[in-house]
């Protein structure tokens, strides 16, 4: 199989994580035989610095000639303590979702036996979390109507959905849920707003469809409580993209590590995979960033190209890892990786390289 991907390295730890999902995709292709072409552009913060656009029209040339875009990180302090400037590196995302019509976000939650520990919650309430939340992407707040007024003494910003928006998205969740256990829960504000009205009738009509699943019902605050104190009640999460937001990223206290989750956007022209974290600033050059949401990120790649054995070989990889205590600072391990040796080790083990996994403490490579 040949593929073509946009590769959009961003900010931050954006290249660093990125760069290892590069290798790990192409120890797939040496496994498997396949070929994947990459075409690298910016986005993001360092679009800014060289072109003063967050969103170039070149990268957007790229995306659309591409069978998948692998996304690294976006953001930059310099922009974030700043409310005056009018020109962020977020805008760029923003603007490529609408380019590339992606309208939704899928964001996996799956919890590991070995990295319990790290979560903060009872390790009973989140063993066995195994949950996906599709986020609607392109509708709502986010793409409203909005300003702020000469005086600057108010501002407004415009939540708008229509049927068509809602459905296209139920869709998605209820085919997901339909190969899951089958259950889909709407979070939402219907005690409230109007448009999560909207949502609630159309996806109530919708899911007669699919007579096999069950449809439940959460508000968004009750949402957020539950998700700390019975997780495992979740099997499909259903939202609008504000809610959508706050909820994925609450649920990665459940994993214990953003640098763990990745995500995918399904597009009308295309599909994007990044890892949820952001640009971590901080960790920038030194290594230590954990690539594995951005490895998982691949995962779902493959999946959407029906690679699935492919994508099993990198679950396997990732899975031996950490069952040995090995990984990058942030998840505490019994043995310390940096980033690029995770992306070294998880490529060799797909590949069949002999792995010395206690080498790295005495400096000495790990793969013979």
């Amino acid at each position: 199989m040949k593929k073509k991907i946009a590769v959009l390295s961003g900010d931050g730890i954006g290249p660093e994580v990125v760069k290892q999902g590069l290798k790990v995709l192409d120890a797939i292709g040496e496994k498997y035989e396949h070929e994947f072409k990459y075409i690298h552009a910016n986005i993001g913060a360092i679009a800014i610095q060289k072109t003063g656009n967050p969103l170039p029209e070149k990268t957007v040339e790229a995306c659309l000639n591409a069978d998948a875009v692998l996304l690294g990180a976006i953001g930059d302090p310099k922009f974030d303590n700043n409310p005056d400037l009018k020109v962020r590196p977020e805008q760029g995302l923003l603007r490529l979702r609408r380019k590339l019509g992606l309208y939704c976000n899928v964001r996996p939650v799956k919890t590991y036996p070995k990295l319990l520990h790290l979560s903060p919650l009872k390790e009973d309430n989140i063993k066995g979390v195994d949950m996906v939340i599709y986020r609607e992407l392109t509708g709502g707040i986010y793409f409203g109507e909005k300003a702020t007024s000469k005086d600057g003494q108010t501002a407004f910003d415009t939540c708008t959905y229509s049927v068509n928006e809602i459905e296209r998205i139920a869709k998605s969740a209820f085919e997901a849920a339909m190969h899951r256990r089958k259950k889909v829960t709407l979070i939402d504000k219907a005690n409230v707003l109007e448009t999560s009205r909207l949502w609630r009738r159309v996806v109530t009509e919708f899911a007669k469809q699919y007579p096999k699943v069950e449809l439940d019902f959460m508000f968004v605050d009750n949402a957020a409580m539950q998700l700390v104190i019975h997780p495992k009640q979740f099997d499909v999460i259903l939202t609008s993209n504000m809610f959508g937001d706050i909820i994925s990223d609450e649920s990665s206290v459940l994993v214990g590590s953003l640098g763990m989750l990745p995500s995918s956007s399904q597009g009308i022209k295309t599909s994007l995979f990044e890892p949820i974290h952001g640009s971590y600033p901080q960790a920038a050059g030194k290594d230590i960033a954990n690539p594995i949401a951005t490895i998982h990120s691949v995962v779902l790649m493959l999946k959407s190209f029906g690679l699935f054995e492919e994508a099993m070989a990198i679950d396997q990889a990732v899975s031996s890892c950490l069952e040995k205590g090995i990984g990058t600072p942030d998840l505490q391990p019994t043995i310390t990786y940096t980033c690029s040796q995770m992306g070294d080790v998880i490529s060799a083990i797909i590949t069949g390289a002999n792995v010395y996994y206690d080498r790295v403490s005495e400096g000495i490579s790990t793969i013979i």
